[in-house]
């Protein structure tokens, strides 16, 4: 218990926990993302993965509740790097109460300097998405067990779709920076490796962004429908 405790209070065991959580939470995007692709083969294949998803536990446990006990896990998994962030970020600024009189952004990215405000929006959005396409509470064509249906319905409505695009134009900056930034956690921080780690958190920021990106973009323009 006391190692637990003292790995919450350690900046060391704070970005442990950032750096655990984001991995979890990388490699959901990515796999959320693969899995909807599915949606250009067709409502048979795409309604048929989703049935899957539900599937998947049975007979052990009952009809989609595997399904969600993950859910559970990546909110909580969402929830600590949240609160991780945050507490490193306050420390961060008690360590220096006094601002600088001018900000200089010194080898600092767009992605960088919008990290923590990204990592709020990122998080309600994703609270969003699951109130528009998994409970059906914000889409009035709302049909359960139909995701496919329930895509188009969603992002037909301009609005909606535009809220989409941009979330993951964020969502892109935010995983661009934090797999930079995860690598220099794990102490994978050297002149030698640095393209490398520019290089892969560019080109996964990239792929998972116009992969989500295409989605509303395909029934705006009625290649889905």
């Amino acid at each position: 218990m006391k190692g637990a405790a003292s790995l919450f209070r350690s900046t060391v065991g704070k970005k442990a926990i950032m750096a655990v959580t984001g991995l979890l939470l990388f490699g959901f995007v990515f796999v959320h993302m693969a899995g909807n692709l599915k949606v250009y083969q067709g409502a048979e294949k795409l309604n048929a993965y989703g049935e899957f998803l539900r599937e998947v536990g049975a007979p052990i446990l009952p009809h989609g509740q595997l399904l969600w006990i993950a859910r559970l896990v990546l909110l909580g998994a969402v929830g600590l790097h949240l609160w991780a962030a945050t507490t490193l970020t306050l420390q961060s600024w008690a360590a220096r109460p006094e601002r600088y009189a001018t900000k200089r952004a010194v080898q600092a990215t767009y992605a960088s300097r919008t990290m923590r405000w990204g990592g709020v929006i990122v998080a309600l959005f994703v609270l969003y998405h699951l109130a528009d396409l998994t409970l059906g509470w914000t889409n009035s064509s709302f049909q359960p067990g139909k995701p496919y249906e329930n895509l188009v319905a969603s992002f037909s409505n301009p609005l909606v779709a535009g809220l989409y695009i941009a979330a993951n134009l964020v969502l892109g900056l935010h995983l661009f920076h934090g797999l930079w930034s995860l690598f220099q956690s794990l102490g994978w921080n050297h002149p030698k490796f640095n393209p490398w780690r520019r290089g892969f958190a560019t080109a996964f920021a990239g792929i998972v962004t116009l992969g989500n990106v295409s989605f509303p973009v395909s029934v705006l323009m009625g290649w889905v429908s």
